[in-house]
């Protein structure tokens, strides 16, 4: 099942309020500063008339504040703006098949592929260890430069069938020279959720999370 979760809509709510309550705070207090200086003005000494130099300062000083408040609020709507275009942007990937740059896949119906992407030609050491992170697999295999697939029929060294669950690859490969070589792993799978929790949306393909920036390519099969 394609599950969605969000919390964006309660921190957009938290700030909205913040503004609005800055808002409130600031007018409150204005309007207590012209109550005070028609006060003030209205009982002035004709002959020792009131400094205005200090409530004008304050005026400024409103203004200032004001301007921030609304500063603040155009942040955080354009803030609000940007979480929900990232949300719908994640979302569009929700059924369809990916590859991104990872380690760990689904073992099912005793299958798991991985795509190795080697720099140059090598010989390499396999190994695959299950969730817990016991090795459950160790095996040689000669890589030619770029991309290839390796499918794991889910047997361990002695044979035996090992149960459906995320298993993680590690790969060492030298060349003839005996200098190491970078192999990078990438995993593919079909995207079945998003999850929003965090700063940045993760995607899910079964109980494995694949970051949006780890994304390589997309296929969506037409119906």
């Amino acid at each position: 099942m394609s599950t969605v979760g969000s919390t964006t809509s309660s921190t957009t709510g938290a700030s909205k309020a913040a503004g609005s309550t800055d808002r409130s705070t600031l007018a409150s207090n204005f309007d207590q500063f012209l109550l005070l200086l028609t006060t003030q003005l209205k009982n002035q000494n004709p002959l020792d008339p009131l400094d205005t130099n200090q409530f004008t300062q304050q005026l400024v000083q409103f203004a200032s504040v004001e301007q921030q408040i609304k500063t603040n609020t155009q942040l955080t709507s354009l803030l609000s703006a940007t979480q929900a275009s990232t949300a719908t942007s994640a979302a569009t990937f929700l059924g369809a098949t990916i590859t991104a740059d990872g380690a760990t896949t689904a073992l099912t119906n005793g299958k798991a592929t991985w795509s190795l992407d080697a720099a140059r030609s090598a010989q390499s050491t396999v190994t695959i260890k299950n969730s817990s992170g016991q090795v459950v697999y160790t095996g040689s295999r000669s890589l030619s430069a770029g991309a290839q697939d390796f499918t794991w029929d889910g047997k361990d060294m002695s044979g035996q069938q090992q149960p459906a669950g995320d298993y993680t690859i590690s790969v060492a490969a030298q060349d003839s020279s005996n200098t190491g070589v970078n192999v990078k792993t990438q995993v593919a799978g079909v995207v079945d959720g998003v999850d929003f929790t965090g700063a940045t949306p993760v995607l899910k393909i079964g109980n494995i999370s694949v970051a949006v920036d780890k994304v390589l390519t997309l296929r969506r099969t037409a119906v």
